[in-house]
C-alpha cells in the first residue's frame, strides 16, 4: 500500500509535534512543581482583555487546531481513506467503538454523581501523540497501520467535537448563533461560485468565531464549520484547503500544541495526589483510556468484518489493530480540553489531568511495546548476485 506525499507529509508533522509535546509537558509540570510554582501557576492567569492567558489559548488559539481537524478531515473524505465506504468502514467502527465502550465504562463508575458529566474525557485520541508513538517503530509499522491509526483518530476527533457542541453547550444565545451560520452561509455561497482567495474566508471565519463565542456553544467549534466552506476543488497544491492546511501544519504541530500543553498541565501536584486516583471519576477516565479504548476499538472493527461491512486490509492482523487500540488511548489533548468543559471544580479538573496523563502514558508505553514485539520486522530484500559466465571462443 502507497502513502500519499500529503499522508507522509502529515506523519511527519504529527510525528516530531508528539515528540515536542511530551517534552513540553514534562518541563510545564517540572516548572509547576518548583521553586517557581507560585509565579509559574499565577503567570496563565494572567488577564488580558478581560480574560487569562489559558482562556485565550484553548477558546481562540485551539479554533485553528480544529480548522486543521476539519481540512484533514475533508481531504481523507474526498481524496483519502474516508473517500470509498469500503476503506472508511474499518476505522469508522473503529472510531464508534472506541467512543462508546470508555464513556460506557466511565458512566458505569460515574452515573448518577456529580462527575457524570466527564463521560467525553476517555472518548477522544490524540493524533499526535498516538503518531508520535507509532513512528518510534520505523519502517516495520505496515502502511495501512498508518493510514487506519491515522483515519481512527480523526474521526475520533471529529466524535469528540460532536460530543461538545452537544453536551457541553449549556445557554445558547440563539441571535449569536444564527449570526454564526449566517455568516458561514454567505461563506459556502463563495464557495459555490468558486471564490478561491481564502482571505474573505478568514475574515468570516473570524466573525463567525466571535458570535460563536458569545452563542454558548464553544467557539473551537468554528474551526470545524469554517474547513467545509474553505473551497477544496481538486485538491491539488493550488486549491485553497490544501494552501491552508499546508500552512496550519507546523504552527499547529509546534507552538499552538505545546503552548495549549503547557498551559494546561502547569498542575501543582501535592503529596496527596494518589488519593485524586481513588475517585470514581480518576478510576473512569483510567478505566476508560487504558481499557475502554482498545477493547471498544477491537470488538467493532471485528463486529464490523464479521458482518461483512468492512474488510482488515490484507497486510493487517488482528493483534495490529489491538496495538493501534491501545495507542488510541492516548487522550491527552482533547481529554484535557473536554476536561475543562465538564468541570468548574479546580480540585476535580486537576484530578481529571493527572488521571489522563496516567492513562495516556501507560497506553502509549503498553501499544509501543505491543506493537514492537507483534510486528515483524521487514525482511530486507537481497540483490542476487550475477554470475558472469565466461564463453572460450
Amino acid at each position: 500500500m502507497k502513502l500519499t506525499k500529503t499522508f507522509k507529509s502529515f506523519f511527519a508533522s504529527e510525528k516530531a509535534g508528539g515528540l515536542i509535546l511530551l517534552f513540553v509537558t514534562i518541563l510545564s509540570l517540572s516548572l509547576a512543581n518548583s521553586s517557581f510554582q507560585t509565579q509559574y501557576i499565577s503567570l496563565w492567569s494572567t488577564e488580558v482583555g478581560h480574560h487569562s492567558i489559558t482562556h485565550w489559548i484553548n477558546d481562540g488559539l485551539m479554533a485553528f487546531f480544529f480548522l486543521l481537524i476539519g481540512l484533514e478531515l475533508e481531504r481523507e473524505i474526498y481524496l483519502g481513506e474516508l473517500s470509498s465506504i469500503k476503506n472508511a468502514a474499518l476505522p469508522i467502527f473503529g472510531a464508534f467503538g472506541g467512543m462508546l465502550v470508555p464513556a460506557g465504562l466511565f458512566m458505569l463508575l460515574n452515573f448518577g454523581t456529580a462527575t457524570q458529566g466527564g463521560a467525553g474525557i476517555p472518548m477522544a485520541t490524540d493524533i499526535a501523540f498516538a503518531i508520535g508513538i507509532l513512528s518510534l517503530l520505523g519502517n516495520r509499522v505496515p502502511a495501512s497501520l498508518k493510514v487506519f491509526l491515522t483515519a481512527l483518530a480523526v474521526m475520533d476527533d471529529l466524535g469528540a467535537i460532536i460530543v461538545i457542541a452537544i453536551f457541553y453547550t449549556s445557554t445558547i444565545a440563539f441571535l449569536n448563533l444564527a449570526i454564526a451560520f449566517g455568516v458561514m452561509g454567505v461563506l459556502f455561497i463563495l464557495n459555490r461560485m468558486k471564490v478561491y482567495n481564502l482571505i474573505p474566508y478568514l475574515i468570516g471565519g473570524v466573525i463567525m468565531w466571535y458570535f460563536m463565542l458569545n452563542s454558548g456553544v464553544h467557539a473551537t467549534i468554528t474551526g470545524v464549520l469554517l474547513a467545509f466552506v474553505i473551497p477544496f476543488g481538486s485538491g491539488g497544491k493550488k486549491s485553497p484547503s490544501y494552501i491552508l492546511q499546508h500552512l496550519l501544519h507546523k504552527p499547529v504541530a509546534f507552538f499552538i500544541l505545546p503552548l495549549f500543553a503547557v498551559a494546561n498541565t502547569c498542575i501543582a501536584i501535592d503529596s496527596n495526589w494518589s488519593e485524586g486516583l481513588t475517585h470514581s471519576n480518576s478510576i473512569g477516565i483510567l478505566l476508560g483510556l487504558i481499557v475502554g479504548k482498545p477493547l471498544g476499538i477491537f470488538l467493532f472493527s471485528l463486529l464490523g468484518v464479521s458482518l461483512g461491512l468492512c474488510a482488515l486490509p490484507e497486510e493487517l492482523q488482528w493483534k495490529n489493530i489491538i496495538g493501534a487500540g491501545m495507542l488510541g488511548g492516548i487522550g491527552f489533548t482533547m481529554s484535557i480540553f473536554i476536561t475543562l468543559l465538564a468541570f468548574d471544580d479546580i480540585e476535580v479538573i486537576n484530578n481529571s489531568k493527572i488521571a489522563v496523563l496516567i492513562a495516556s502514558f501507560a497506553a502509549g508505553t503498553i501499544g509501543f511495546l505491543w506493537l514492537k514485539f507483534t510486528i515483524k520486522k521487514p525482511i530486507p530484500r537481497i540483490k542476487p548476485k550475477i554470475k558472469k559466465v565466461v564463453t572460450s571462443s
